[in-house]
């Protein structure tokens, strides 16, 4: 029998007290669920985050923390995200291949998806060992959700999910020296509300000087983004659920009755004219967020690589289908599409459906929009679109919502990848996708085959053989944008 040594189980100092992790095959250490934040429960559950007691002794972190995740998203993504209870849910996981302070390694900050009101940092699909194989330590972040992360309260702080991002970032700058990393070499990172999130800690000044770079995978903003707009949606909520919209009302409630008020508020029906699809989500509330995210990110001279999946929500069944016409040219009116641009959509789309017509709404047009403006105010930026499409049962011929992330984090065998992917996805294409990470974590920049955008709005198309072309898209842009 052998015993675990000092060796196995690092400990690793924090200014709050010291943290135990665990060694594992490969190399990577990982130290799970270490509080950046006091746990908001009590009188902190609708306050900004509260930096962590002191503790004496030594913290075990070998086990990922509770999760603000309550009930999974759904169907809508694929990425196996536990639950696990608990109140001290704003914790974090630091994955390194050296928790040396002398190291000065790069650090990528993962922010989860969800729609804001789902998903979790404990996924298996977020383990950062394969880039600590290549010199980045990894950090995922859990954060409020749902109604206790993003509904306006009058008696409370916006945007309480961004502190939670910020609280974090400043625990990465305080520490991550003690896990190996360069607080100075920061790249924040994230996919669908995560990448809404990324884009959002960009128009947030209280986060500038925390990371150097970012990633916007999927990223989702919600359009209207107004304060106004948060102000409707919380009359929409004391409406529909006859309890006053205040922290004072809600401090007490239990998980179950929260998700049923969630619940009540995204019903369809009369009262959500005019306000976005996703109604708990960061807003522009004139001071932590000054003014909506697509205003600001062309002025932000950060580097951003951004993309999306060439299908994300598009169903299977779209693909060659005939969709009812009517039926769609109301909703590509719904999208904001005038009669020319509709008929110029189911001219140049042939086959497409909703759920086409929502990822070009959602994320290619807004991601173009940004990679447009921010190209002709010179900042670094670099679009991609990824076109791989795998074989799992339901989803052949659909590079759909997530099915990037096991490519990014170079995690093909992970739990749950083979029933996303289907069998045998190209290593190749993984080991160029996670490469180009890689680079652009540590150079800033994705590498020399990867020009930038400036470049005659060059994309970078992932699929078994990579290419860039030169503005592939022109039809989206031109269909969604002028």
């Amino acid at each position: 029998m052998t015993t675990a040594g000092p060796q196995d189980h690092p400990v690793v100092p924090t200014r709050q007290g010291p943290v135990r992790g665990e060694r594992r095959a490969g190399g990577s250490v990982r130290f799970l669920g270490v509080p950046y934040a006091q746990p908001p429960v009590g009188d902190l559950r609708f306050a900004a985050p509260v930096p962590p007691r002191p503790w004496t002794g030594v913290l075990d972190a070998t086990a990922y923390g509770p999760t603000a995740q309550r009930r999974p998203f759904g169907e809508v993504t694929t990425i196996p995200e536990p639950t696990i209870p608990g109140g001290s849910i704003l914790n974090l996981n630091v994955f390194t291949p050296d928790p040396a302070p002398a190291a000065g390694l790069p650090v990528l900050v993962w922010i989860h998806g969800g729609g804001f009101v789902a998903g979790c940092s404990a996924s298996p699909w977020y383990d950062g060992a394969a880039f600590n194989r290549d010199g980045v330590v990894v950090v995922s972040i859990g954060y409020r959700l749902g109604i206790e992360g993003f509904l306006h309260l009058p008696d409370a702080p916006d945007n309480r999910g961004v502190r939670d991002w910020i609280a974090a970032l400043e625990w990465v700058r305080d520490n991550i020296a003690s896990f190996g990393g360069d607080p100075a070499k920061v790249t924040v990172a994230g996919q669908s509300a995560g990448g809404g999130a990324v884009q959002t800690l960009l128009a947030t000044p209280a986060a500038r000087g925390l990371f150097r770079a970012a990633i916007s995978a999927s990223g989702a903003v919600m359009r209207p983004q107004d304060r106004a707009c948060a102000e409707s949606v919380t009359q929409l909520f004391a409406d529909r659920t006859g309890v006053p919209a205040t922290a004072a009302a809600l401090r007490d409630a239990t998980d179950a009755e929260l998700l049923a008020f969630q619940d009540a508020l995204d019903a369809p029906g009369e009262g959500r004219d005019g306000l976005p699809a996703l109604l708990l989500a960061p807003f522009a509330d004139g001071e932590l967020v000054p003014v909506p995210v697509q205003e600001a990110l062309a002025d932000v001279d950060v580097p951003l690589l951004l993309g999306f999946t060439a299908h994300e929500f598009a169903a299977p069944a779209e693909q060659g289908a005939s969709p009812a016409e009517a039926e769609l040219i109301s909703l590509l009116a719904e999208l904001g599409l005038d009669d020319s641009r509709a008929a110029r959509f189911l001219t140049e789309r042939p086959g497409a459906g909703g759920g086409e017509a929502i990822t070009d709404w959602l994320f290619r047009a807004p991601a173009l929009a940004a990679a447009d403006a921010r190209s002709e105010g010179e900042r670094p930026t670099w679009l991609y679109q990824f076109d791989w499409s795998g074989t799992a049962p339901g989803r052949t011929g659909q590079a759909y919502h997530c099915i990037d992330l096991p490519f990014a984090f170079d995690l093909l065998d992970a739990e749950g990848a083979e029933a996303a992917l289907g069998a045998h996805p190209p290593q190749a294409l993984a080991d160029a996708v996670h490469g180009a990470w890689v680079a652009f974590v540590r150079d800033l920049d994705p590498g020399a085959a990867w020009p930038s955008y400036r470049d005659g709005r060059a994309t970078m198309r992932w699929g078994v053989e990579p290419r860039v072309e030169r503005d592939p898209l022109r039809a989206v842009r031109e269909i969604w944008l002028l």
